[in-house]
């Protein structure tokens, strides 16, 4: 595949799973202009994946897989750089978007982000209609794992956004 036939892949993958790409992004990170270098390096991991792509799943799940380990890689560099540079927090105390404190209204956006990684992915996933079997082979999981892990992260999406404490 030459670069001009790979870039052209690339256009139609970002065409065809932008909308979805951009979605995913969202989930993972808050910030506009970080969010913005998150699907640049998604696009860049897309195009240097393309290549291997099998087709032993879906184009959109070999897509999501990509995006989804960019976006944990991403997760963990910036929770690094936080933990070097943050005083200790109250890990229940929440902040939106914007920054202002937890309320009961928080939008399923921010309460998704605000999930623990293995659950966010899973969710996040299942709304962009994904099935387990799907999520599975994305996540590198058996299916009973990803029904749990949906199962758990409903709970505390559903705690998360009723204020419940359980």
């Amino acid at each position: 595949m030459t670069q001009s036939d790979s870039e052209s892949r690339l256009k139609q993958v970002l065409a065809e799973f932008g909308p979805m790409l951009s979605r995913l992004s969202t989930s993972y990170e808050a910030d506009p202009a970080l969010r913005e270098d998150l699907l640049q390096d998604i696009a860049f991991s897309i195009w240097k994946a393309l290549p291997s792509f099998r087709r032993t799943a879906s184009l959109k799940t070999f897509v999501a897989r990509v995006a989804h380990n960019r976006a944990v890689d991403h997760v963990i560099k910036r929770q690094r750089i936080a933990d070097r540079h943050s005083s200790p927090e109250d890990p229940s105390a929440l902040t939106t978007a914007s920054g202002t404190p937890h309320s009961a209204h928080l939008d399923l956006t921010t309460a998704i982000r605000s999930l623990p990684l293995p659950y966010r992915q899973c969710m996040e996933l299942m709304l962009e209609g994904f099935n387990h079997a799907e999520i599975g082979d994305i996540l590198g999981l058996e299916e009973n794992a990803i029904a749990q892990r949906l199962s758990r992260g409903r709970k505390r999406l559903k705690a998360l956004l009723t204020g419940e404490n359980g």
